[in-house]
């Protein structure tokens, strides 16, 4: 390769890079973390799970009579070829999540069962809108209920910035509080070598451009490390790897205690599988990023609660192709070594035709906003008017939960 399409290539993408440089370079001026009064060190990481996950395949009620039946030949059960892993005599965890199962039974994960935003439509893009931007509705804001979250902290006091993990910030994390960017894709080709070449290139010609890029390099080795690659087109590995590398930058003292990332690909309409299949493939991936998390963050997880959420769930019902359709109620997982857990949290609604919303889903019992309102107030002591009034307008009546976080 020679040095000129290199260049080239850069050219192309130089608006991107100066936005991504603009906002490592801003991490060393923000003002740094201090500790609580209390001594916590708390930190969140917040991930989006797009195209609405299948909480009845991912936490299975066994113990209702009527799941079987709904959720036919992908249901799980508490033996045999199909077997879960048991929580209690009720509910039971897909087997593609033995890590997160390991957490649960150290009391450092927990799963809030038949949970949703408040929308109902079944639209992926309106529903991801309402589940990022915190608003009851789609369409009405371009800010995120993390970064409204962020800027209503104390400056100085707990938290200075956000971490945004990915290519594009997102939208649950945009605002007017600072953030920055790392997604593990920063010249994945390029040597050190090369890499330092260009740096040098761009130092006389354009250094704007060189000191963008010097900033990401850092953060990308500081994040990544030699033993890190990016392996395109298993998500799997993909899931691991930006877990792993968004823990090593939490992980530093003066580094992000907030973080949100987003995983793709959860919209099973078609041979979703049981034990095994798509869904337990996605699962797989999703339980490695939690382990990430949990080594990765090392001394720091103690004081961490990680969120999952979704933007609606899925029938209760299978479709005619083995998978199920646009639904409502799902769930939300808990997991961190500040998390109360060991338990599923649910108002349990029943899978009778009657008791099913709209005579197809799973009925929301629980607002996912007490969900997110109770952990932000455990971790960073943010006031019930503050979560109701700025990070969830119009959003009294969801109650913070209690009782999440230790």
């Amino acid at each position: 390769m020679t040095m000129d399409c290199v260049e080239n290539r850069l050219l192309t993408s130089r608006r991107a890079l100066l936005l991504g440089g603009a906002s490592f370079a801003a991490w060393a001026y923000l003002p740094k973390f201090a500790r609580a009064a209390d001594g916590r060190d708390p930190r969140l990481v917040v991930v989006i799970l797009r195209g609405a996950l299948d909480g009845l395949a991912t936490v299975a009620p066994i113990g209702d009579p009527d799941y079987a039946g709904l959720h036919g030949s992908i249901a799980l059960s508490a033996d045999g070829p199909r077997a879960a892993l048991m929580l209690d005599q009720f509910f039971a965890l897909h087997p593609a999540m033995p890590e997160f199962a390991r957490m649960y039974r150290d009391k450092h994960a927990a799963i809030v069962h038949a949970v949703s935003t408040p929308y109902r439509d079944r639209s992926h893009f309106d529903g991801q809108d309402v589940l990022e931007s915190g608003y009851a509705g789609p369409g009405r804001v371009q800010s995120g209920w993390l970064n409204r979250a962020l800027e209503a902290l104390p400056r100085g006091e707990r938290v200075s910035s956000g971490l945004a993990v990915g290519p594009t910030t997102p939208l649950v994390l945009r605002g007017a509080a600072p953030t920055v960017g790392w997604a593990p894709v920063a010249l994945p080709q390029a040597d050190d070598d090369t890499a330092m070449r260009l740096v040098d290139l761009y130092r006389h010609r354009d250094p704007a451009l060189a000191s963008a890029l010097t900033q990401g390099l850092q953060l990308e080795k500081a994040a990544s490390g030699d033993d890190m690659k990016p392996k395109p087109g298993n998500a799997v590995a993909q899931m691991r790897l930006v877990a792993r590398g968004a823990a090593k930058l939490m992980a530093a003292d003066d580094g992000p205690r907030i973080a949100a990332l987003a995983f793709d690909g959860w919209d099973t309409h078609a041979n979703e599988g049981g034990p095994v299949g798509r869904l337990a493939f996605l699962l797989g991936g999703l339980d490695g990023a939690l382990a990430e998390f949990e080594s990765g963050l090392g001394d720091r997880w103690r004081n961490t609660v990680v969120v999952v959420a979704t933007e609606f769930g899925r029938t209760a019902r299978i479709n005619g192709t083995d998978g199920t359709d646009h639904g409502t109620g799902t769930i939300a997982l808990l997991a961190g070594g500040a998390v109360k857990g060991g338990r599923v949290i649910s108002d349990w609604p029943g899978l009778k035709p009657a008791n099913l919303y709209e005579g197809r889903d799973l009925k929301p019992t629980t607002d996912l906003r007490a969900v997110i309102k109770g952990v932000l107030q455990d971790q960073f002591g943010l006031s019930d008017r503050v979560l109701a009034e700025t990070v969830f307008p119009d959003s009294a009546a969801a109650r913070p939960m209690k009782g999440l976080v230790i």
